[in-house]
């Protein structure tokens, strides 16, 4: 087809961009594939780059693929932009800041800037019992989040489209033509970035992935498949946590494992299992497993006094929180002076609001995640609720029930929902915490052996800092007690800042050419659970962005990238891709 055939062709389908690129060596072009595939009315949306996922790794790929003067378009299945770092996680995990550059570091100095904080990038974080730490876990309110990535996408020119579901992809051999959304238009582009939590593009693209633990054997590691740590080391360190709610010389309170019976009736088993309790062998140590990280929310919540009160879900029923009950009443034998920190560390925010964590017992709902990766958005919202109502019911426990020390009553009752912060849902984050769902496996896989430093990933695309934190897959009987399988923390021994490989964020070649992922990248279980901070995303997706415009100008398959001019482009652009520090 000549260029005028071509231009009339495309003016005949109707908001199909004049001049769209082609897709690759002899293809048809995205908007005639449209026309032969389809038959479809539906409008076309063509672009140079496509960005699924509105997430905080989404928005800086399409801020940075647009500064690099190509057409962007940026598909959210929500409202909202920013993904958790604008919906409840207002006390972000950073790792070493020194390992943090190019856009993410800019939007959390302009993010910190609002509140009158200047972030010291130069500097090892030393912590200081959480909190708002300069140079650490930056602390900022939600709406002043997600307001930046608005900003950011506008101010860069990109095309956003809220609430674009996904319904289907179509392929031409091995690069991606066109993406379907449920009910919106079709959108094509000539390379496309998934930048969702759950690889939804990804994987309706027909590229290889894993929702398995691996296993220890598979990759020679020690932290992956089924994991139980050491339980039960008594602590008879009885002081009064600091403001992060960790104790001087002992454990996390957040953190507090101790035995517990599982069953209705206790030491019976044939009474059945307490609620939050799952059904399921132990396994053995290091063997290959399923299940993804517990999943929760990150609640923002305030004492301030025009707050709105935290209401129980409607089904709520104190049995639910036996178990709850349980762990109480074994803290308290220990000697515990328990506060609100035994069920959710919380971090200051400004203007009176607190960053509130997850806990032993506190939003996580272990076993409820399973099921969202390979779910629908129907059966997603579900679980959403789900987790929702569990966390609901939770605090109104903690705030109510006479098992729970008066202490831990009064605290609860201090706090609510901000009025100011996700006001179209009621003061509740409307962005689950998905901290796994599935993951590429690609020619390039990261492994402990990497985030550890014992390896170094080739073709660098950005730096990792982050422990090992992997949050627990099971709550099971083990020995006749409760026991938190899958769970990590720290883990990296302090090993430095690692390299994630430009392998790792491209598919194998004869699955798909054309296609950047950047969250559910190509990582062991136990790596991924080092390299899913937040900042990380920021930084991969701003390079995965980079390649991606260097593809589109040159015309190649993305594993056929010419890396020096990539890393020539990272560098210029402020992404660290080399660790230097001490």
């Amino acid at each position: 087809m000549n260029k005028t055939a071509r231009r009339d062709f495309l003016k005949l389908l109707g908001g199909a961009a004049v001049g769209a690129p082609l897709l690759g060596r002899g293809a048809a072009t995205a908007a005639e594939a449209v026309a032969q595939s389809s038959g479809s009315a539906r409008p076309v949306v063509t672009a140079d780059v496509c960005v699924f996922g509105g997430t905080s790794g989404g928005v800086i790929a399409a801020v940075q693929a647009a500064k690099m003067g190509k057409r962007v378009v940026l598909l959210e299945p929500g409202r909202h932009l920013g993904g958790m770092t604008s919906g409840g996680l207002s006390a972000v995990d950073i790792g070493d800041p020194r390992s943090v550059g190019g856009l993410a570091r800019d939007y959390f100095t302009r993010l910190a800037a609002t509140v009158g904080k200047q972030l010291a990038w130069d500097k090892a974080f030393v912590s200081k019992g959480g909190g708002p730490a300069t140079g650490g876990a930056f602390a900022i309110e939600p709406h002043s989040a997600e307001q930046l990535f608005n900003d950011m996408a506008e101010q860069a020119g990109v095309v956003v489209h809220l609430e674009m579901r996904l319904a289907k992809v179509r392929k031409q051999g091995a690069r991606i033509a066109e993406l379907w959304t449920e009910a919106g238009p079709i959108f094509r582009a000539g390379i496309f970035i998934d930048a969702t939590y759950e690889g939804d593009l990804m994987a309706k693209a027909g590229v290889s992935y894993t929702l398995t633990r691996e296993g220890n054997a598979k990759y020679g590691e020690t932290y992956n498949g089924i994991h139980y740590t050491e339980k039960y080391r008594p602590r008879t360190n009885h002081q009064k946590p600091g403001p992060s709610g960790r104790v001087p010389g002992g454990q996390g309170v957040w953190d507090r494992d101790l035995p517990l019976d599982p069953y209705l009736k206790p030491g019976d088993p044939a009474s059945g299992l307490l609620a939050l309790v799952q059904a399921g062998e132990p396994g053995v140590q290091g063997e290959p497993a399923p299940g993804v990280q517990a999943y929760c929310y990150r609640l923002c919540l305030t004492t301030n006094a025009d707050r709105l009160a935290i209401a129980p879900p409607p089904d709520y029923d104190p049995r639910r929180y036996e178990l709850v009950a349980r762990f109480i009443a074994g803290c308290l034998a220990l000697g515990d002076d328990m506060d609100l920190r035994w069920f959710s560390k919380h971090d200051p925010l400004p203007n009176g609001k607190w960053d509130f964590n997850t806990a032993t017992f506190g939003g996580n709902l272990p076993g409820a995640s399973w099921a969202w990766p390979e779910a629908d958005y129907a059966r997603r919202a579900e679980i959403a609720k789900e987790h929702e109502h569990y966390h609901r019911g939770l605090l109104h426990f903690l705030a109510t029930d006479p098992r729970v020390p008066e202490k831990v009553r009064a605290d609860m009752r201090r706090f609510g929902l901000p009025r100011d912060e996700f006001t179209d849902n009621g003061g509740w984050p409307h962005q689950l915490y998905i901290r796994e769902a599935r993951r590429m496996v690609s020619d390039l896989v990261l492994t402990e052996h990497h985030t550890f430093g014992r390896k170094v990933a080739p073709q660098s695309v950005g730096l990792g800092s982050y422990g090992t934190d992997t949050h627990e897959i099971r709550r099971i009987v083990k020995d006749g007690v409760v026991a938190r399988e899958g769970k990590t923390a720290g883990g990296r021994d302090g090993a430095p800042p690692y390299a994630i490989g430009y392998g790792a964020i491209v598919p194998k070649a004869a699955e798909c050419e054309n296609l950047f992922v950047t969250f559910a990248l190509s990582a062991s279980h136990t790596a991924f659970s080092s390299i899913r901070m937040e900042p990380v995303f920021m930084v991969v997706s701003q390079s995965a962005a980079t390649a991606a415009c260097l593809a589109h100008d040159t015309q190649v398959p993305v594993q056929q990238l010419d890396y020096a001019k990539l890393a020539a482009r990272l560098k210029q652009d402020g992404q660290i891709l080399e660790w230097r520090g001490k």
